[in-house]
């Protein structure tokens, strides 16, 4: 019997109309990775949050576990996430 870990927290940066935020909550979805979704075009405070976190201004950016993912990159997501 295999023991599987938990999933590590997965933080999506978003904005409503970034065409790889939608890839990257989509392809989640499609493996079943639970994630919270944070709409920084409405929330101030998240921005700078996400500016702090990953140096960035630009969208997706994407905590998993603590560790950042700038833009969809999936091997990265992938990598993080022990998924193929």
């Amino acid at each position: 019997m295999t023991e599987t870990k938990p999933q590590p927290r997965v933080i999506i940066f978003t904005t409503p109309t970034c065409a790889f935020c939608n890839a990257a909550k989509a392809y989640f979805r499609q493996k079943g990775i639970r994630f919270t979704e944070v709409d920084v075009s409405r929330d101030p405070a998240a921005a700078r949050d996400m500016v702090r976190r990953s140096g960035q201004t630009g969208v997706p950016v994407i905590d998993i576990g603590g560790k950042i993912v700038v833009g969809f990159d999936k091997a990265r997501i992938n990598a993080l996430l022990g998924i193929r």
